[in-house]
């Protein structure tokens, strides 16, 4: 698909206009990801771009084409948080007032980086509970007001700048690319990327990486047109949209070769290796598709260069033990059972020396009802050293004269006691 404004030139247009602007990002190479894939390894580094995030690519493109006269109307925008802050620190640039609508799960971090970007140049409106959501009223507020409605994905000249990460990305190459991951969440980078890619080196294979829980370009290739979904994980904030764009959707289903989808707990435990291993801070959203990349592995040829984009790194602190807990629980080092113990001497000391055997470590017990005067439920989290432990344990558990229930992942219980 290819209109004048939807070509590898507005894309080449497009980064000439930012290259003074923005920052170059780095290309660096992952040991870690090549010796698990086979291939050589690369990470776009977009997590150290101007507010840490691709998107000011976009926003700082769009708003630049504006005339005078739009200009003096200010801007509006939703965002899960990226988007406004690319927006917020355009606007400060280039003069502009705007307003940032951003959903209620938006992390603080991000809120609070959106209006030091600003530099009092914009105000920020929380509304609704989701991306969606906050879209509907910031496009209500761009209705009333007049303010131009700067989208975060689809629009061509947010699509145009956002796809200048391909251009870098194949200059910066030390040898010609294989495979290129890319996370979507609306599609405005993936579309913009595959515009001139396909163009300018038709060769290379596209991957779009999707959340599990937020799957919504998977759902309109599914279904030949975009399709909302009816309920969305909005875990990765970033990439949790629940309809894909008009305009992206028809990029994306004539040039991306794959759309894939990771959990969440498996974009949990990239993160963390990510920091652990080589330093980097990534949101969940920018860890998508470094996580696909294992996942894709046996399609990758041996020594194939591959390339992942690291979208962004405005991730809460505050939400590390979140991530943690999803991590264990996604590799099956972390379990969770209610054990119903009876009021009498010696009840737990069995359950520690005879249920429980070495590399078990208790990380939670709670009771959760005292429900009568003989037994005592308690909620026991348990983390293993290896997830081949769990059969062992359970088996030990069935022998036990306790009543011992696990709670699984996934189930409303778990969701409420955990």
């Amino acid at each position: 698909m290819s209109t004048p404004q939807l070509s590898a030139a507005a894309v080449e247009a497009a980064a000439q206009v930012l290259a003074p602007i923005v920052l170059r990002t780095p290309l660096e190479f992952s040991p870690r990801l090549s010796d698990a894939t086979g291939a050589q390894v690369y990470l776009k580094r977009e997590n150290r771009q101007i507010a840490r995030s691709y998107k000011v690519r976009g926003a700082y493109h769009f708003i630049s084409g504006l005339t005078d006269a739009e200009r003096g109307r200010g801007v509006v925008c939703a965002s899960a948080g990226n988007h406004g802050q690319g927006v917020a620190w355009s606007s400060a640039r280039l003069g502009l007032r705007g307003r940032v609508y951003v959903p209620g799960n938006t992390p603080r971090q991000k809120r609070q980086r959106i209006l030091a970007l600003g530099e009092g140049a914009v105000e920020l409106v929380v509304a609704g509970s989701s991306y969606d959501e906050a879209g509907a009223a910031a496009r209500a507020d761009a209705d009333a007001s007049g303010a131009i409605f700067v989208h975060p994905f689809d629009d061509p000249r947010t699509i145009a700048g956002q796809g200048s990460v391909a251009v870098e990305l194949a200059e910066q190459s030390p040898a010609p690319l294989h495979t290129v991951l890319v996370p979507i969440g609306g599609g405005g980078l993936i579309a913009g990327m595959a515009l001139w890619l396909k163009e300018r080196h038709p060769e290379v294979r596209i991957v779009g990486v999707e959340p599990a829980g937020a799957a919504s370009m998977t759902a309109a290739l599914a279904a030949g047109e975009p399709t909302r979904l009816s309920k969305i994980d909005t875990f990765v904030d970033g990439a949790a949209v629940g309809l894909v764009g008009s305009v992206t959707f028809p990029v994306v289903r004539d040039l991306v070769d794959e759309v894939v989808t990771v959990p969440e707990g498996a974009v949990c435990t990239e993160m963390l290796e990510l920091y652990q291993v080589e330093g980097i801070i990534a949101e969940p959203a920018g860890a998508l598709a470094s996580t696909a990349a294992r996942q894709i592995a046996d399609s990758l040829p041996a020594g194939s260069t591959v390339a992942c984009v690291v979208s962004g790194g405005n991730n809460d602190v505050s939400r590390y033990n979140e991530i943690v807990e999803r991590s264990l629980l996604h590799e099956g080092l972390r379990h969770y059972f209610l054990v119903t113990f009876p009021q009498e001497p010696g009840a737990l000391r069995h359950f520690l020396d005879d249920v429980l055997s070495d590399g078990e470590d208790i990380v939670v017990f709670e009771y959760v009802k005292k429900n009568n005067r003989e037994t005592g439920p308690a909620l026991v989290g348990i983390e293993l050293d290896t997830a081949a432990g769990l059969a062992p344990l359970l088996a030990r558990m069935a022998a036990s004269p306790l009543q011992i229930d696990q709670v699984p992942p996934g189930s409303p219980l778990f969701g409420f006691l955990i």
